[in-house]
């Protein structure tokens, strides 16, 4: 079974391998490569894959550090890393690992770092037995409480070993089972259950330094050689341990032994014991009060009268609350450093108790109660003192000449306090101090005389006060000055020669502060040496372009940072902004809300190499192309969350030299291969959470990943599909992208051009019908139709007028009076329709509401679209339903080749009797107006379906032919008596 297993293994790993090399060369499914480590360094963060062998199984045999970290990992399984021979680290630290089998880290003949600390890992059976050239491996932060003897048998190179933060309670079987590691140099069983060091075999010979604090050690229990080689020993806070434990132990070769917080006495340490005093750290040891301390000097002054220094001694802790003068004067000489720090001093004096050590060189006394540094004008000096710490006390005020008794320091920390005065001659004196640091505290002013004396100063951290404002000449004494902070204070206003004597000046940050602008005349004057300005987090904005660079100047300038701008970001980016930056190496913009980037913004930047815009536009941005077009040496750029949708090749065209492009978080669907293409040294690219379609747009794109070799898409396996849910970008199907599309373009253009060609002549002679069909169909969805034909004989109106506007006169004047009264009640649309009732439905309700239609044609009638919509409603009743419905009254001469277009009239005209209104130039036109006036009133009373009476008078009609001027099938003449037409008929009362 188990080399079934292996086999399938291996097998797995050559093929992805080889699958790898041949198509996704670069994309991994959980982890990523370092950008630049040529296939050796790869992270894999935060992965919910529980299981490590699908994590690492697509990675590159090439790899030397894997880093596995914060996984949803419960186990490391058999062979997990068997196809990654040449590992040298691996880190699997701050899992959830359970359990690791016997031969996970088998074939890792090459590894040297193994780290498991920060699981939950309770026991280990023969893991490390392929690892011979590990050299350290970290264990802590586990649950581990025994430890197999042979567990680290075949670890012959191993240095480092560290336990601890685990449940460890049997030294001797531990000792045990490192006996033989003759290189382990290091063992740490801090935060364990230690009760004792007995043991049955003595520690390696190299080990020379163990941490053994946080036990529950009572007593160490151990041969009096047993810690010989030990130089390191840190047994502290093993509350129980007293000073017998050391009676007898040879630790000739100690250099630091650790005791704070345990129950040993100083003074019975020393006297009972052979332990080198010089080589003790006292911290913790009660040491609080002036006598202790004259005791242990004396003790130390006189344990080896031949030795008459000390290079540290180490007073942590002791809770001491003052220090006499002369405290320390019967103590050997101290040349490195005194330790005061985490005890609860008040008053430190001006140092008096430092008399005798003459050759001191550090003193720190932090984490102390200290309130105020008095004056020290006129007390002893202190000239070997270069390097004083106050960090973390509560000092408020610091007097002037404050250290005129320390006139050679190099180093002083005030830092961390709550200094809100700082005397104009705090600092005189001090012409060596190299280093001052006052950040954190509560200053509100600097003065100009306030650093006069520190001709030397080089750093000067004044970050996290209460600054409002930078006067003039504030540093015109601090020529060397090369770093300035001034970060996180309240500065809105610099001064115009607030930076006036800064000549060495190279880094200056004014982070989080309140500036709002940015003048280059006062920065010019830093132009020959200032190389870093942070503007993080300050109040600049523009509100109009302007061409002015502010750091036109600043010719040497390499690091600029100008991110999150408050409140809303820098939000318009003026014309030529970064102008004079030839020398910028970097530039950050994140977290500004910037309307848009110009095509030249970054025309000066030719020698930048690093440039990040993560979230600095405001909803859906496009570079302009061109826009890097100068930035042949930009080598990381970052351009995160902008709501970007897409590039064009032109936008990265000139980016020859760059090596990581970060995408994420943009609205891209899709990704040109061209942009790719023009970028020849490209190897990462992270397209991560952009929603990619898996479409035929990103086919190209797909086949370019496949081939590439070079370039490296993070976590490529776990991209999605938007459009496609539950389907991923590597792999979704292309097939159809690659169809024979002439013949479906050849069809569908043949379709296309022949309904062009149909178009125009369906629109000439069915655009009525259409028309009519739409409205026919309106008004029998709304059951119109329905309702009128269900009162077909109870008409509402013996006839509806449809005419147009323009011959309102006519119908006002002539066809009212003749009709309408006591004989027929006539149906108008201005006066009888419905108010507030769509049109259609009225013109409907009209139609079908009246026993006749009167269409009252004339040219305006034929322009007018509701008047056509009536006689096609009044046509339908005519034809499809058989009823007489309609009447027709030519006002004017109509030509027939423009009667043509219009169908339906030309249908009605062939079947029906239609009236001319008689002209002027009539034969008789008073004759004639009498007799269109009968013979319309007379249509007017015959029923819809016709009656005998009607047919004998058309008859008659036919048989008189006088010249009275009307015509009966549509055209009229002017003819002698004579000059009859046949087609011609006249109507006759």
């Amino acid at each position: 079974m188990a080399d079934s297993v292996c086999h399938k293994l291996i097998l797995r790993a050559i093929l992805s391998i080889c699958f790898l090399k041949s198509a996704f060369s670069y994309g991994f499914r959980s982890c990523t490569e370092i950008p630049d480590s040529n296939h050796t360094i790869f992270r894999c963060i935060n992965r919910q894959e529980p299981d490590i062998i699908n994590i690492v199984d697509d990675l590159l045999p090439t790899a030397t550090n894997l880093t596995i970290s914060r996984c949803n990992l419960s186990e490391v399984q058999n062979r997990s890393f068997q196809h990654l021979p040449n590992l040298n680290s691996l880190v699997l630290d701050y899992n959830h690992i359970v359990k690791v089998h016997e031969q996970a880290f088998l074939n890792l003949t090459q590894l040297q770092t193994l780290n498991l600390s920060c699981n939950d890992i309770s026991s280990l059976q023969h893991v490390f037995d392929d690892l011979h050239n590990l050299t350290e491996l970290l264990l802590g932060n586990n649950k581990l409480n025994n430890i197999d003897t042979f567990l680290f048998s075949n670890l012959i190179n191993l240095k480092t070993l560290d336990f601890r933060r685990n449940h460890l309670n049997n030294f001797s079987v531990l000792v045990q089972s490192i006996t033989n590691l003759s290189s382990l140099t290091k063992l740490d069983l801090s935060f364990n259950s230690l009760t004792t060091l007995h043991h049955s075999t003595r520690l390696p010979r190299s080990l020379s330094i163990l941490y053994l604090s946080y036990n529950k050690l009572y007593t160490l229990e151990c041969d009096k050689s047993f810690l010989k080689y030990v130089k390191v020993l840190d047994l502290s806070d093993n509350i129980r341990l007293s000073y017998k434990a050391f009676q007898g132990l040879n630790l000739k070769h100690i250099k630091f032994l650790h005791l704070r917080f345990t129950n040993i006495s100083a003074k019975k340490l020393l006297n009972y014991t052979k332990v080198p005093p010089w080589h003790i750290d006292f911290s913790g040891l009660k040491l609080k009060n002036d006598h202790s301390l004259s005791s242990l000097c004396f003790l130390l002054q006189h344990h080896h009268p031949n030795k008459k220094q000390l290079s540290k001694l180490i007073l942590q802790s002791n809770s001491i609350r003052f220090l006499k003068n002369n405290t320390l004067s019967f103590c050997p000489n101290v040349t490195d450093v005194i330790d005061l720090s985490k005890n609860e001093i008040k008053n430190t004096g001006c140092l008096q108790f430092l008399n005798g050590q003459s050759q001191l060189k550090s003193l720190k006394i932090e984490h102390n109660h200290l309130t105020k540094l008095p004056s020290c004008n006129k007390t002893k000096i202190f000239h070997s003192l270069r390097n004083l710490s106050y960090r973390y006390n509560r000092i408020l005020q610091v007097s002037g000449f404050a250290f005129r008794n320390t006139p050679k320091l190099t180093n002083l920390e005030l830092n961390i306090n709550i200094i809100a005065y700082l005397d104009h001659k705090a600092l005189s004196g001090l012409k060596d101090l190299i280093t001052l640091r006052l950040d954190n505290n509560l200053l509100t002013d600097v003065y100009n005389d306030s650093f006069k004396d520190l001709i030397s100063l080089k750093t000067l951290n004044m970050r996290n006060n209460q600054i409002a404002v930078i006067f003039n000449y504030s540093f015109h004494t601090l020529s060397n000055l090369t770093i300035l902070d001034l970060g996180g204070n309240k500065i809105t206003q610099l001064k115009p020669h607030a930076f006036d004597g800064l000549l060495s000046l190279t880094n200056l940050y004014l982070d989080r502060n309140r500036l709002k602008d940015i003048d280059s005349m006062l920065f010019g004057k830093l132009k020959t040496t200032l190389k870093v300005l942070d503007l993080q987090a300050n109040h600049i904005q523009y509100y109009t372009e302007r061409t002015h660079s502010p750091f036109i100047n600043l010719t040497k300038l390499l690091d600029l940072k100008l991110d999150a701008q408050e409140p809303y970001g820098i939000t318009l980016l003026p014309r030529a902004f970064f102008r004079g930056l030839k020398s910028l190496r970097s530039l950050y913009l994140t977290n500004n809300h910037i309307s848009g980037f110009g095509a030249e913004t970054f025309d000066d930047l030719t020698n930048l190499e690093f440039l990040t815009l993560d979230n600095s536009c405001v909803g859906i941005a496009q570079l302009k192309p061109g826009i890097f077009k100068n930035l042949k040496k930009l080598k990381l750029l970052f351009v995160e969350n902008m709501g970007i949708k897409y590039f064009t090749k032109e936008v990265f065209g000139n980016l020859t030299g760059l090596k990581v492009l970060h995408l994420n978080r943009n609205a891209m669907l899709s990704l040109d291969t061209h942009l790719l293409d023009n970028l020849p040294n490209l190897s990462y690219i992270d397209l991560r959470s952009c929603p990619l379609s898996c479409g035929c747009q990103n086919s190209d794109l797909q086949n370019w990943i496949k081939s590439n070799k070079r370039l490296q898409f993070p976590y490529l396996y776990n991209i999605t599909c938007q459009d496609h849910p539950g389907s991923y970008f590597h792999n979704f199907d292309t097939n159809v992208c690659y169809l024979d599309l002439g013949l479906y373009l050849f069809s569908s253009t043949y379709a296309f051009t022949v309904l062009l060609i149909l178009l125009p002549l369906l629109y000439v002679r069915l655009y009525w019908k259409f028309k009519y069909s739409y409205y026919v169909f309106r008004s029998w969805f709304g059951e119109q139709w329905r309702r009128l034909r269900d009162q077909e004989e109870k008409y509402k109106y013996d006839a509806f007028i449809s005419y147009n506007s323009a011959d309102e006169n006519w119908v006002m004047e002539q066809l009212l009076p003749n009709l309408e009264g006591s004989l027929f009640r006539l149906c108008l649309h201005h006066r009888d329709f419905e108010l507030g009732r769509d049109i259609v439905d009225n013109i409907v309700a009209a139609v079908y509401g009246s026993r006749k239609t009167i269409c009252v044609v004339s040219q305006s009638f034929l322009r007018s679209e509701w008047c056509s919509l009536e006689i096609q409603l009044a046509s339908y009743r005519l034809f499809q339903e058989m009823e007489d419905v309609l009447l027709l009254v030519f006002l004017e001469p109509i030509p027939e080749r423009q009667l043509s277009t219009y169908h339906r009239m030309r249908k009605v005209m062939l079947k029906k009797t239609y009236l001319q209104w008689p002209g002027s130039n009539c034969y008789d036109p008073a004759s004639a107006k009498e007799l269109f006036w009968s013979q319309l009133k007379r249509a007017l009373k015959s029923s819809n379906t016709g009656s005998q009476e009607e047919q004998k008078l058309k008859e008659e009609n036919d048989q008189r032919r006088e010249r009275v001027g009307v015509g009966i099938h549509g055209r009229e003449y002017f003819v002698n008596q004579t000059q009859i037409d046949d087609e011609v008929y006249y109507l006759m009362p």
